[in-house]
């Protein structure tokens, strides 16, 4: 076993209290408009999440911090390409949270680094930076980081769904199991991007993640 295994699993593990519990990322949106109602439009949501905000803003700032690119660079590209306000702030507390975890549990220099930044009002702080600096440290290969990161990612959105909708614990494993597709074809499509695709999101996404912090009731903070 890669001596990085176990940290890896406990880095993506839903038990690590990042707050990704308190997210929805825009399907509450759909939910309360009735386009997601059971466990095949939930889905449909979940792949178009996965092909583009996981693969366009997320997974392609994991690649390009393991590919050397500038910390604050890339922190501030994120934090103008994500447009939704609540999505932004969502990114910035789970990363906070991440980078305090990380201090305690897997401290590098790289992570130092970040902290320093994000306490110097240099840098936000956002989750998917914070993940791949952590990662990175720990030795993990960038295909097994963007694989950990993006089906995380897809879990935690799972839970919520199977407690908001509500959907059934069977039909939860029902939808992960159909996404390994969608993340498998995430990490190709990762690999072909280049830096001007950062933020590429589809509108409809965004749109409906605007709309989120109007809307009459919610159960969760984006």
């Amino acid at each position: 076993m890669g001596g990085y295994q176990l940290a890896l699993q406990q880095l993506v593990d839903s038990a690590l209290p990042t707050g990704a519990f308190a997210h929805s990322f825009g399907f509450e949106t759909y939910l309360d408009g009735g386009v997601v109602f059971d466990e095949e439009s939930f889905g449909r949501w979940l792949s178009a999440f996965v092909a583009q905000s996981l693969t366009y803003s997320d997974g392609l700032a994991v690649r390009l911090l393991y590919e050397g690119g500038g910390l604050g660079e890339l922190d501030l590209l994120l934090s103008a390409s994500l447009l939704p306000r609540q999505v932004r702030e969502a990114s910035v507390k789970m990363g906070s949270r991440l980078l305090e975890i990380g201090a305690e549990v897997f401290p590098s220099p790289a992570l130092d680094l970040y902290r320093d930044l994000v306490a110097s009002g240099r840098a936000a702080g956002h989750q998917p930076l914070a993940f791949a600096v952590v990662a990175r440290s720990l030795g993990v290969p960038l295909q097994e980081a963007l694989a950990a990161y993006l089906f995380a990612t897809v879990t935690s959105l799972t839970q919520n769904a199977v407690r908001a909708i509500p959907l059934g614990q069977n039909a939860g494993q029902r939808v992960l199991r159909k996404a390994h597709d969608d993340v498998a074809a995430a990490l190709d499509a990762i690999a072909d991007l280049t830096p001007d695709d950062l933020g590429a999101v589809s509108p409809g996404l965004e749109i409906s993640q605007m709309r989120h912090e109007r809307q009459r009731a919610r159960m969760f903070m984006s």
